[in-house]
């Protein structure tokens, strides 16, 4: 028997996106993110949350989709990758949903237009919706991670 796991739901332009509620530390409303000379044009800079310095990634820009304006519903999710907090920038947080292991399918090679090494797999959610499971630890990898923790004070 698969067992259930808690996933916050968020979306990027039109597709609805999961990460493990247990990788997420806090959603946060989005705040003034101070620029970082000479990182990767995803990385969008760092926030200081509560005296904590944490790097701030534009998951659009990291697949690849188009930027957007951020509105009243732009969230931050603030996520434990390796051991170090970084927030992504999502256009809605807004559900959080119990979900069995055996509706995840292997993700095809490209979904959305990201790359299959970016997820996790592909939940079934009922008749016709579909999550977007996340790899967190592709998402950030070796190199760009190195880069983040030069912000850390």
């Amino acid at each position: 028997m698969a067992e259930d796991i808690k996933v916050i739901v968020f979306k990027l332009a039109t597709e609805e996106y999961g990460i493990e509620v247990d990788k997420v530390q806090t959603i946060e409303r989005l705040m003034p993110i101070t620029r970082v000379p000479k990182t990767y044009t995803f990385i969008k800079g760092v926030i200081n949350l509560r005296g904590v310095v944490i790097p701030v990634i534009d998951l659009r820009g990291r697949f690849g989709l188009e930027e957007a304006e951020h509105t009243d519903q732009t969230r931050i999710i603030i996520v434990v990758v390796n051991e170090m907090e970084v927030g992504f920038i999502v256009d809605s947080a807004n559900d959080v949903i119990d979900l069995n292991r055996e509706s995840i399918d292997t993700p095809p090679e490209v979904v959305g237009g990201i790359k299959a090494k970016y997820l996790d797999g592909v939940a079934k959610i009922g008749e016709d919706r579909l999550l977007i499971m996340l790899n967190l630890s592709e998402v950030l990898n070796k190199s760009e991670i190195v880069q983040l923790e030069s912000f850390e004070g």
